[in-house]
């Protein structure tokens, strides 16, 4: 037992030192959420005395933790019934850096989703703060919303309160499925 608890307690040395501020990987439900922002919000509240900096991480991390709820395809498995529905998965990271926060996340996407959403990272990549605004307004103006809520908004909006680029990274998994990563830097 005292090998396990020395484990963990490597485990949170190291987080400390990287200043993970929290670190999740699991089946994620509405609930899950809201307690994970509860706690951001408290460890932002105690490190970080700049009130809108505060409010650009807890918003940048609102939105990346929408994203993953809801657009998170479930890999299927043979053995498991058809009828059987299981919470999305997912993978956050929120870490203190020297310019400001990391906000990583991680996901199971659809394989035949990812050029689409490849495309749509490039061209946020691509657009001035400038631009990003106008594009938003437009999307917003037009009203056309897709079946998981937000017709592209959500990462245009993640790109617009972060200030900088996205980094992302597509792993394929098998014949259906891929990994989607997205690591979004907001500087204070």
């Amino acid at each position: 037992m005292s090998g396990m608890l020395d484990r963990v307690h490597d485990l949170y040395d190291e987080l400390e030192r990287n200043c993970v501020l929290l670190s999740f990987k699991g089946g994620l439900n509405p609930e899950l959420i809201s307690v994970i922002l509860g706690l951001v919000e408290r460890k932002l509240a105690s490190m970080e005395n700049d009130q809108r900096s505060r409010k650009r991480v807890f918003n940048v991390v609102v939105e990346c933790l929408q994203n993953l709820y809801h657009h998170n395809r479930q890999k299927t498995s043979t053995d498991e019934p058809a009828d059987q529905v299981r919470e999305p998965q997912g993978v956050v990271m929120i870490a203190h850096t020297a310019t400001g926060y990391s906000v990583l996340t991680g996901n199971f996407m659809a394989g035949s989703d990812v050029e689409q959403l490849r495309s749509h990272l490039d061209r946020i990549n691509g657009l001035t703060p400038d631009d990003l605004r106008d594009w938003y307004r437009a999307k917003l103006a037009d009203g056309q919303y897709s079946s998981a809520g937000g017709g592209g908004l959500g990462m245009i909006d993640i790109a617009r309160r972060s200030g900088g680029k996205l980094e992302y990274g597509f792993v394929p998994y098998d014949q259906d499925n891929a990994f989607f990563s997205l690591n979004v830097n907001v500087n204070t």
